[in-house]
């Protein structure tokens, strides 16, 4: 897997140095930074131009690539053991997956299950949440009724999203379980059935609703913090 980009390649190198199959540079870098790469001991092999744009995909790759491991998903049963997931119902928009990776791991989410989906790109998954998906456990489970299933087995609440939903509940002191459905139909009849509370959030003018990426991470937040 090929991740690109100046900001990734340097967070890959502070925390996750042993993801790291091989360095590609497409530019010269400063004596510094190219003794950190050094430290790695992972192979450090040179680019033109033409070779890092076929390997980035016509990406901004800055200059600087790596061919990383694969992330390697959880097991559910671990997800279950956890106090606040968020499960990612019928997403499929790697742009939309990357801010709910992103905004999952900096506002305190512990894990997320990705659910209703034929193929998960985690390889751009993980470029578009500018790597925050290396410390987010995930697990990738195909039926969303079964992840509803064994959640509620496990004692979670269960938290839907719907334009005719209700604000946060005060107090949400058990375990939690946020779901959110694709942007275009957002979650079906069927799964909003199996939810505790079908959540909104409230809009100040006339419109109907929020890009899932932003939703999600307002939600995220205010559960946390216990906000209605």
């Amino acid at each position: 897997m090929v991740v690109y980009g100046k900001r990734i390649v340097e967070l890959i190198l502070a925390q996750h140095q042993e993801k790291i199959i091989n360095i590609y540079l497409a530019k010269e870098v400063d004596k510094t930074f190219f003794n950190r790469l050094k430290k790695t001991q992972k192979p450090i092999l040179r680019l033109d131009a033409k070779k890092a744009q076929a390997m980035a995909k016509g990406g901004n790759h800055q200059g600087y690539l790596l061919e990383i491991e694969a992330l390697e998903p959880v097991e559910f049963h671990f997800i279950k053991s956890m106090d606040f997931v968020l499960v990612l119902c019928g997403i499929s928009d790697v742009g939309n997956l990357g801010s709910l990776f992103r905004s999952a791991y900096g506002l305190g989410v512990d894990g997320i299950v990705i659910c209703g989906i034929h193929n998960f790109k985690q390889e751009g998954v993980l470029r578009a949440s500018s790597g925050a998906m290396l410390g987010m456990p995930f697990c990738v489970v195909y039926n969303p009724l079964d992840v509803f299933h064994e959640l509620k087995q496990a004692d979670f609440v269960l938290l839907g999203t719907s334009l005719q939903g209700q604000n946060l509940p005060i107090s949400l002191e058990s375990k939690k379980a946020l779901v959110l459905g694709n942007e275009g139909e957002g979650l079906s009849k069927k799964v909003l059935a199996k939810m505790d509370y079908n959540l909104t959030i409230p809009m100040k003018r006339d419109f109907d609703s929020l890009n899932v990426g932003v939703a999600g991470a307002i939600l995220i937040d205010r559960i946390i913090n216990g906000r209605n």
